[in-house]
């Protein structure tokens, strides 16, 4: 690995299938459908991390470099997406936005950054929430890169073979009081996809 931030991992909460990347000053993506890597996409601006477990907590690892690393190795799933950080702070947070003590994503500040997110164990408990032991564990690399293509990089576990084989979400039309930026309307948002079965 280059000399670059510190490698780090923490327990992260997993609500509704997923967790996030976020920037606290705003939008990090444009709108990138799960179908495309089966692991992450963004939506609303934020980037999401599909996992197999609806709630609970999964084990995430986040390796900052300067320069374009080489994957990880013993890894099942491993997809790529482009992202912007304005603030020069990229965080992994739960579903609703709290913080995961680690490092920023973003080494060398405001930019574009490509991430590789890495995924062992999305089989072991599908659909189930609060385990009680840890069964999933992500490893996302970052580093500074002009924008490209969300990339799926290898596919072996059945879950992400799900997530890539429903359609893309279709389009709703929110109002300024169902607006993703406020409580309520994740709230809203939240409710919408339960009543059509999407968690993803």
């Amino acid at each position: 690995m280059d000399e670059s931030a510190p490698t780090n991992s923490d327990l992260v909460a997993v609500e509704y299938h997923r967790f996030q990347i976020t920037d606290p000053d705003g939008p990090v993506a444009d709108d990138v459908d799960a179908s495309i890597t089966g692991l992450v996409s963004a939506s609303g601006g934020t980037i999401e991390v599909s996992t197999g477990i609806h709630t609970g907590d999964v084990r995430v690892t986040v390796e900052p470099h300067l320069q374009r690393p080489d994957p990880g190795s013993g890894w099942e799933e491993l997809a790529e997406i482009s992202c912007t950080s304005s603030s020069g702070e990229l965080l992994v947070t739960s579903f609703m936005d709290e913080a995961a003590d680690l490092p920023s994503l973003a080494v060398q500040g405001p930019g574009t950054y490509r991430l590789r997110v890495h995924a062992r164990g999305r089989d072991r408990a599908v659909d189930h929430t609060v385990m009680d032991d840890v069964v999933e564990f992500y490893l996302i690399q970052s580093w500074p890169a002009a924008h490209q293509d969300a990339l799926l990089v290898k596919a072996t576990d059945g879950y992400g073979a799900q997530v890539r084989a429903r359609r893309a979400n279709d389009t709703i039309v929110i109002d300024h009081e169902d607006s993703l930026a406020t409580r309520s309307g994740q709230e809203r948002d939240i409710l919408r996809r339960a009543e059509r079965g999407d968690y993803f």
